[in-house]
């Protein structure tokens, strides 16, 4: 065993390889052992041979966070329905006004005497001819009339182009067939203020009337309505004339009159004798309150040329209707006269 074998009792580092190969061949260039040729450098390898380097290592991504499921959107309970709102109480229907005027007494020899229609009287050609006048005036009132005049059309006008032509006479005559109708009322409005006669014709006596009630907003128009002792007819005076009748008649009052004396009455109906429609005002401002209106024309004596005159002023009314009166003949040879005045054997 060498010496090189022995082992280092002193606990020293033991020679390496290196270090036994120098100390027995001298290999050590720093004293005079073998020299090894330099080692050249590795030449860099050319780019296109390298290999990418490898992409720095990314840091993981956190996970991201659970989200919690959207929750199904439960509909909120619908508002419970308010409950519906009671109807409202309809309001009560008006009530006619009652005529509360003085009772007066119809004179019967009279009428008779004038040639007017007697209630008690056996029917006479007169009663019928007026008879099938008003049956065309009723249902027109009850149905509202042709013209959609509702109310109004209760309110019927009778009129003529001049004078002398048997407008009162058929007013009157009218009116009281009227009256003879079951559970109807009649009133008899005297509008002719320049020269009044129904009261003359029926023998009433007055003083206040419808001049009077439009004059003074204070009047109630009912209580100067005449009750008489025909069933189911009253009058209405003209009343004090004065030099304002005209712009009375033309004021909102009038209208407020009327619907006093109508409202509430299906079954009045309204009679208006009004001055001729060429001699005076009245007529056409009493057109604009009324739905009928007849105007009366004398056979043989009243012109085409006034009727088309009279009709337009009266024109405010929807629907006028012509009355010939004192006619001497009838074209369809019609005679109820001769009927009813003849005796059975």
């Amino acid at each position: 065993m060498t010496d090189q074998g022995k082992i280092n009792r002193e606990g020293a580092r033991p020679a390496s390889l290196f270090e036994r190969a120098d100390a027995a061949f001298g290999l050590d260039p720093r004293e005079g052992g073998l020299k090894l040729p330099p080692v050249a450098p590795v030449p860099p390898l050319p780019q296109a041979l390298r290999r990418p380097a490898p992409a720095p290592a990314r840091a993981p991504e956190p996970a991201p966070a659970p989200q919690a499921e959207p929750r199904q959107a439960v509909p909120a309970p619908a508002p419970a329905p308010a409950p519906a709102p009671e109807p409202a109480a309809p309001p009560p229907p008006l009530r006619a006004v009652a005529f509360n005027g003085p009772i007066a007494r119809i004179d019967r020899e009279h009428l008779r005497d004038g040639g007017l229609i007697v209630p008690e009287d056996p029917v006479t050609g007169l009663l019928e001819e007026f008879r099938i006048v008003k049956r065309e005036l009723l249902a027109d009132a009850r149905t509202g009339g042709s013209n959609g005049n509702g109310p109004r059309a209760r309110r019927i006008l009778v009129c003529s182009p001049h004078t002398g032509e048997g407008k009162t006479y058929c007013a009157t005559n009218l009116a009281i067939a009227l009256a003879a109708e079951r559970g109807l009322e009649v009133l008899l409005v005297d509008a002719d203020v320049v020269k009044p006669s129904i009261t003359e014709r029926l023998r009433i006596d007055a003083e206040e009337g419808l001049m009077d009630a439009l004059a003074d907003p204070a009047i109630l128009p009912e209580s100067l309505v005449i009750r008489t002792d025909i069933e189911g007819l009253f009058v209405l005076p003209a009343g004090q004339a004065s030099a304002r009748d005209a712009e009375y008649l033309a004021s909102n009052r009038t209208a407020e009159v009327l619907n006093r004396l109508t409202e509430g009455a299906p079954d009045r109906i309204l009679i208006f004798d009004t001055p001729p429609a060429l001699a005076a005002s009245p007529a056409a401002e009493l057109a604009k309150h009324v739905g009928q209106a007849l105007l009366v024309v004398r056979a043989d004596e009243t012109s085409r040329a006034a009727l088309e005159d009279a009709q337009q002023l009266l024109s405010a009314c929807g629907d006028i209707k012509l009355l010939l009166n004192a006619a001497r003949y009838s074209p369809s040879g019609r005679r109820f006269g001769s009927y009813y005045g003849a005796k059975g054997k």
